[in-house]
């Protein structure tokens, strides 16, 4: 019997992760990476090392490849217009794709489907964001390139018509949003696959620290059933209509009034999801690959009243192997997922999750192991 074969762009933990997700079912994964040691070169048996923005190298890539899909946002859609041409499926298709690689593109698309954002426009110079910002009645105000940020880069707060020069060096189209005072970030991850079949996962909160994502809790806690459902019923129309294949985060902003924001949108497994690998009855991964295979979706729902992921960040302590000892006997039921990264200062190279029936007990199991692996405790 033949199994398919799954091309994933990109070696990171994403592809690290979606890959392990597809063992079990005898799916066979080939991986384009920049490096032999990126996260999921380590591990992947099919790896070909190369650049994604060279089309001929994409093209060389695909052949074999049953689909592609992504572990990133960054492979430029004529490319990925062109493998269409080819003949390849690839999941999420550009079409769709795009709206998470132009944040122009994405606000419009919203807009015109009438879908709750923060106030926002393209500016073309620092002028230009001191009028955006006179309109809202002053700053501050976020800006952001229109593509290739992530994580907090290509993201500046600024306050004045001095800061607001900085983003504009690079050369780049710049979005100037309004920066709304919300109570916190919320994420709805759902999944849809090609005959449009489509899962939607707990409502999360997630916590950021300097622009990374830090804690995730499953499901947000104090999160009413209707503003749960709203927002899950939110996701799924956003993946409907753009026709996402695949795994689709919504981030959010719950504001002060009781409004519901569209922050962001990832079309590939996403840190707010990291939770559901031992939260879920099917992960996002494994829920992924069935997506982009056209595969009959797995159960979302949660496998315990609270799960808590939380990142376990790079410091001065690159001895990570050394705390399984003390997290593991402490908390047998502790699940570690590290990425095979070096260790570097504010750097992901892993992941706790913790689940239970109390959540502050689950959220101190999460918070102490993430802390005790990056060496910020030492008990």
């Amino acid at each position: 019997m033949t199994f398919p074969v799954v091309g994933m762009v990109g070696g990171g933990q994403l592809a690290r992760m979606t890959h392990e997700a597809g063992i079990p079912l005898g799916i066979r994964f080939k991986l384009l990476s920049d490096t032999p040691q990126d996260s999921a070169a380590l591990v992947a048996g099919d790896v070909v090392i190369g650049d994604y923005r060279d089309l001929d190298t994409l093209r060389d890539f695909a052949r074999g490849c049953d689909v592609v899909t992504f572990d990133h946002e960054h492979v430029p859609t004529e490319h990925l217009r062109a493998l269409e041409a080819d003949g390849v499926p690839v999941r999420p298709g550009p079409d769709a794709l795009v709206h998470a690689q132009d944040k122009g593109v994405m606000r419009a698309r919203l807009d015109a489907l009438g879908i709750p954002c923060p106030r926002h426009r393209i500016v073309a110079d620092p002028a230009d964001v001191v009028a955006f910002a006179a309109e809202g009645g002053g700053f501050p105000v976020v800006l952001k390139t229109v593509r290739g940020g992530y994580d907090g880069k290509g993201v500046w707060v600024v306050r004045n018509a001095e800061q607001a020069a900085e983003p504009f060096r690079a050369g780049v189209p710049v979005l100037a949003e309004e920066k709304v005072e919300f109570v916190r970030e919320l994420a709805a991850n759902v999944v849809r696959s090609p005959h449009g079949q489509a899962v939607a996962y707990p409502v999360v909160e997630s916590i950021q620290v300097d622009g990374v994502c830090d804690t995730v809790i499953a499901p947000a806690p104090g999160l009413s059933d209707q503003s749960s459902a709203g927002a899950q019923e939110l996701a799924l129309r956003i993946a409907a209509e753009l026709d996402v294949v695949g795994h689709l985060a919504v981030e959010l902003f719950e504001t002060r009034d009781g409004r519901t924001l569209v922050n962001e949108l990832a079309m590939r497994p996403h840190n707010s999801g990291h939770w559901t690998m031992d939260g879920a009855v099917t992960s996002q991964f494994a829920n992924h690959v069935r997506a982009v295979l056209d595969l009959p979706l797995g159960d979302p729902r949660p496998r315990a009243p609270w799960t808590v992921m939380c990142n376990v960040l790079g410091g001065d302590y690159p001895d990570m192997y050394s705390g399984y000892l003390h997290c593991m006997a402490r908390d047998p039921q502790l699940k570690i997922h590290m990425y095979g990264k070096d260790v570097k200062p504010g750097r992901k190279v892993g992941h706790v999750n913790t689940y239970g029936a109390d959540l502050a007990d689950v959220r101190e199991r999460a918070r102490h192991a993430a802390d005790y692996l990056r060496g910020t405790i030492t008990q």
